[in-house]
Order: C-alpha cells, then sequence, then structure tokens
C-alpha cells in the first residue's frame, strides 16, 4: 500500500486527538490487572482503533525529509539512510499511544465489558464494521461540512429574525 493510500488525513487527525485526550487522562488510583490490559489492547486493535497511529509516523518521517530536503537537498541520500535505519526505532514509539489506549479503556470499562466488546469485533459483523469504517468516516465528514453550512446558515436567520421582533437590526 502506498504512502498516500494509507495515509488519510482525517484519521491523523483523529488519532491526534485521541493522543492529546489520553495523554490528559487522569491516573488511575489502582493499575488495572494485566489480563485487563491485555484484553483492552484488543479491543484497540480489533475496533480499527490503531490503525489511526499507523499513517502518524510515516508521515511525520515524509514531513521531515521535505522540510529538511527543502533547505538541503544534497543530504537526500544520507537521509534516505538514516530514516530507513531509524523506522523501526520511530515505529516502536507507536507502542506508547497504543498501551495508552488500552489503559483508557481499561479505566473506563471492566475486564467482562471489554471482552464482550473484543467477542463483538472478533464477529463477522464486528470484522464488517471495522472494514467499512474508514468508508463511513469519510462520508460522513462531506455531509457534515454541508449540513454544518446549512446549521450555520440557518442559526444565523433564525437569531436575525428574532433580534428584529426586537427593534435590532444584525
Amino acid at each position: 500500500m502506498s504512502f498516500t493510500a494509507a495515509f488519510n488525513p482525517r484519521s491523523a487527525l483523529a488519532a491526534a486527538a485521541i493522543a492529546l485526550a489520553l495523554s490528559t487522562a487522569p491516573a488511575l488510583a489502582q493499575q488495572p490487572a494485566a489480563t485487563h490490559l491485555a484484553v483492552a489492547r484488543e479491543v484497540v486493535v480489533a475496533s480499527g482503533l490503531s490503525r489511526s497511529f499507523e499513517a502518524m509516523v510515516p508521515q511525520f518521517m515524509e514531513q521531515m525529509k521535505s522540510s529538511l530536503l527543502t533547505t538541503r537537498p544534497e543530504i537526500t541520500k544520507d537521509l534516505n539512510e538514516v530514516l530507513a535505519k531509524l523506522k523501526p526505532e520511530f515505529e516502536s514509539q507507536r507502542e506508547d499511544i497504543l498501551n495508552a489506549a488500552a489503559r483508557t479503556f481499561a479505566g473506563r470499562m471492566s475486564e467482562p465489558e471489554l471482552k464482550d466488546v473484543a467477542a463483538f469485533y472478533k464477529s463477522a459483523s464486528g470484522q464488517k464494521y471495522v472494514s467499512v469504517q474508514p468508508q463511513v468516516m469519510d462520508d460522513l465528514f462531506g455531509q457534515m461540512q454541508a449540513w454544518s453550512q446549512r446549521l450555520s446558515e440557518f442559526m444565523i436567520g433564525r437569531v436575525r429574525a428574532e433580534m428584529k421582533t426586537r427593534g435590532v437590526q444584525l
């Protein structure tokens, strides 16, 4: 799969928002059991949430490469070699956010609840849900843009009309 095919800006934005939310989550009073965390991590992966994080390392590498080569095109060969060498190290950093997501789920849901969720995602219906979710989100994104524009126009029109009844012209 090519970088452009794998990278979805909305997914990256969603992943960044999730990462921010997870990084500011309150510390748990008690650490969940290892089995609880394992099931929570299973849900993170099976639900497709982990896909959101997968494109971030390649995206950041491409951004870094583009930025550096804009001013230093002569380092292309060396930079490509360094990035290839460091990619596994960069990819291993993704474990941090996967573990944070698992801890967050474990803090919000019991182990039996997470087992139920994991069972759903392992089912044919759950797998179908995960497979169509990116396309559904893409479709909804376009619909949300149109809806938000209509909502904005409606709200402005209604406020103007109500203000006019009070003698205020907007």
